[in-house]
């Protein structure tokens, strides 16, 4: 056979496997259905595998290189060099890539897309992409078939390419990874004779990963680790690592905190030199001539019973027409400067987390709990916002100051519900300098809440839950925290700071990091008020331009109703997520037309930012935010991390959660119906917000239809009816503590409360 027809035959061959590969079809049987031949099979895996070194490659080196870039460690054989340079005359003939001159080549960005993947527990996966100029199209998530992940976790940065659809929705094929998210992971070690396996934590992970003995660390069976990843050449190959931290028993809680902590990887020990640098802060305050002296003013800090830290006091003066209130914050800023060890700390964690077992802080101790806390009877350095109201808490004036502050209180919510609401003689006796000052806060507070109210800022009131321990870490109770005017007051006051603080940027023109909530998507509210209707509520009049004082009436509507919270809760879900941006439209949620984090710069770094921001504008140094990173980076990677602190918060609790209902088999509960799908019930307990689930198959017998726009299951033959907003009894029958799933049966002795019929009645 001549040269020229091997190589036609190579060509063609080549042409059939790249036009494989555009489609993302890899088969092991042959055009007779018959199976081919491993080396068949093998030599076909290896042109898909070659292609997407090469792709990946040249997009990760700027979308164009040279030849001999790009096959570099690619090519041990002869043999290879030829294949490679085929398939490179494939990806032309298919325009992947395209040729700048004989030895450069460039990628066709528009065939592909960058994105994270997120991985489903049952093995296949989304991709959300990248916002670019070159793929402005892919706004939706990518299905990937499990199949088409290759080497691919949990959270990596990919590039993928479209190859099908499905159920009207865009799949896709990756090609390569970009960056790996993941390097360690928690998990289980389970030990065997020579070594054993760790069985991740996280269920996005659906492998194990084998351990050599000699990479254990000796650890026990059963220990909780964390666990270094190898990467691997194929997704075939079980995955191997070794183990770098030994954590002990998984029951303990705080051995559950370390495994949330390691599970989304989670900065937690500060740098020794941020240590070094808050040990080297001194002591001293001294009153300087660009800070005013506000020792004077009675300040008092309102927090729960168990705050360590204390970032905000405020003081209210009632004046001829109407208040004066004063917000001061912990100056942070005085301390942390950009470019500082403690400042790289801080922008890494973005934000303090707290879980029930412990807190992350943003700061070292000496700053967090010590000279940024704003003790009683300590001179402290705060950054000050002075607000003049009406006495119908409309603002007249705004001044903001550094200063020196004395909090001369510290007060807790309960005791100031005692003297306000409760009115306790003997609490009120013994605490007389205090009734005037919390009396004009209650005042001004009323006010404040009574205005943003009728704006059309949304009233949620959604119980936050709590884990009380007992002795040798058990869990004794879960309950629902108080909130009474105390909290609602000091939520008022910083409200009204931060809206001060952002109109300010924004009438001056001066760059700042606002926080923005943008208006919920319109098919979202469309679906949503149409599943209110079934309810019986009435609908939006212009869905095409909808208010948050719709939604606010629904609350209302369901105030002090078994569907108060259920209905929140749903609300919630129909809105788009807040997130930091230097672009101000605005707050949907609050009503709000400029809004920004200015209270908290202990704990949240996008707070510090705003402080120093707001520092330049008082001296006047316009557009110079030169100190900190780019605004539109910030903003985005700060709300990342208030994402992942969010997340983990919720991981622990659930953790905390199913503990404390593994002892509780065969007990009763009451509860409502808070969703449903084809497969069954999702239940929340209303003593406690714990949420467990009722597959379809333990329901009452019958052949139950999902109707999914009224969010109802209905039997068939006997008509019974579950809805979501129905009150039911339910028995505890498992808790599968890996999974996290609590599973329910209605009660045998009522599947629907007698109540419910009421309940719905009212509304």
């Amino acid at each position: 056979m001549s040269t020229s027809r091997t190589n036609k035959k190579t060509g063609n061959r080549l042409r059939r496997r790249v036009d494989k590969f555009k489609h993302g079809k890899v088969s092991t049987r042959n055009k007779t259905g018959g199976r081919r031949s491993k080396e068949k099979n093998d030599s076909l895996k290896k042109t898909f595998t070659l292609a997407d070194q090469i792709l990946t490659k040249l997009y990760t080196s700027g979308g164009e290189g040279e030849i001999k870039d790009l096959t570099a460690n690619l090519i041990t054989t002869k043999g290879e060099r030829k294949e490679i340079e085929s398939i490179l005359d494939e990806l032309l003939h298919h325009k992947f890539i395209s040729k700048i001159n004989r030895k450069t080549f460039k990628i066709n960005k528009s065939k592909f897309f960058e994105g994270q993947l997120e991985v489903n527990p049952r093995g296949f996966g989304f991709i959300t992409p990248i916002e670019s100029d070159e793929y402005p199209d892919q706004k939706t998530d990518i299905f990937v078939a499990g199949r088409e992940l290759g080497t691919a976790l949990q959270g990596d940065l990919v590039l993928a390419h479209i190859i099908d659809s499905r159920r009207g929705k865009p799949a896709g094929r990756i090609i390569g990874i970009i960056k790996r998210s993941v390097k360690e992971l928690a998990g289980i070690y389970s030990k065997g004779n020579n070594g054993g396996m760790v069985i991740p934590d996280d269920d996005r992970f659906p492998f194990t990963i084998k351990i050599d003995e000699k990479s254990s660390l000796e650890a026990n069976d059963g220990d909780a680790v964390i666990v270094e990843l190898q990467d691997r050449a194929n997704e075939n190959i079980q995955p191997k690592g070794r183990i770098v931290k030994v954590l002990g028993n998984p029951n303990l809680s705080n051995v559950q905190m370390m495994m949330v902590i390691g599970k989304f990887d989670i900065p937690h020990v500060f740098r020794p030199e941020s240590l070094s640098e808050a040990d080297g802060f001194e002591e001293k305050i001294e009153l300087t001539e660009n800070r005013e002296d506000l020792r004077d003013i009675l300040h008092v800090t309102i927090d729960g019973e168990t705050a360590r830290d204390f970032d905000d006091a405020v003081g209210v003066i009632k004046t001829k027409k109407g208040f004066r209130l004063y917000v001061s914050i912990a100056d942070v800023s005085h301390y942390v400067k950009p470019g500082t060890n403690i400042d790289k700390d801080a922008w890494e964690r973005g934000t303090s987390i707290y879980f029930p077992t412990g807190v992350i802080p943003m700061l070292p101790e000496r700053l967090s709990n010590n000279l940024c806390s704003l003790k009683p009877d300590v001179d402290r350095y705060a950054f000050t916002a002075v607000l003049d109201f009406d006495r119908s808490g409309t603002r007249q004036k705004i001044r903001f100051m550094k200063s020196v502050i004395r909090s001369r209180y510290r007060l807790t919510y309960t005791l100031v519900r005692q003297i306000l609401v409760d009115k306790d003689p003997a609490i009120r006796r013994n605490n007389k300098p205090l009734l005037t000052p919390l009396k004009w806060m209650s005042e001004l507070g009323v006010a404040l809440e009574k205005k943003r109210i009728s704006r059309g800022s949304m009233g949620f009131d959604i119980p936050e839950p709590f884990v009380e321990f007992g002795d040798n870490d058990t869990i004794t109770a879960i309950k629902l925290r108080e909130r009474n005017l105390s909290h609602k007051i000091i939520e008022e006051f910083m409200l009204a700071a931060n809206e001060a603080v952002a109109e300010t940027f924004a009438k001056r023109h001066f760059p700042c990091l606002y926080r923005i909530h943008e208006s919920p998507d319109p098919l979202k509210v469309a679906q949503f008020a149409e599943f209110m209707q079934s309810l019986g509520y009435e609908g939006p009049r212009n869905r095409e331009n909808i208010s948050s004082k719709w939604f606010n009436s629904l609350i209302n509507q369901t105030k002090n109703t078994s569907r108060e919270y259920l209905i929140s809760n749903l609300i919630l879900r129909v809105m788009q997520q807040a997130r930091y941006s230097p672009e101000n439209v605005g707050h949907f949620g609050l009503a709000a037309q400029f809004y920004t984090h200015f209270t908290s710069p202990i704990r949240r770094y996008p707070d510090l930012m705003v402080h120093r921001g707001l520092k330049q504008l008082l001296l006047q140094e316009k557009n110079k935010q030169t100190s900190d990173r780019n605004l539109r980076e910030a903003g985005e990677f700060l709300s990342k991390r208030e994402r992942v602190a969010v997340d983990a918060e919720r991981d622990m609790l659930e953790r905390l959660k199913v503990r404390f209902m593994e002892n509780k088999i065969g007990e009763t509960f009451d509860g409502i119906i808070s969703g449903m799908s084809p497969f069954g019930l999702f239940i929340e307990l209303t003593e406690t917000m714990i949420s467990g689930g009722i597959a379809i198959e333990n329901l009452p017998r019958d052949n139950y239809e999902f109707a999914e726009k009224q969010h109802c299951l209905i039997g068939k033959k006997g008509g019974k009816k579950f809805q979501i907003g129905n009150m039911v009894k339910v028995q505890l029958i498992s808790v599968d503590k890996r999974s996290r799933k609590i599973n329910f049966i209605l009660d045998e002795t009522e599947h629907l409360m007698e109540g419910e019929k009421k309940s719905i009645a009212a509304g």
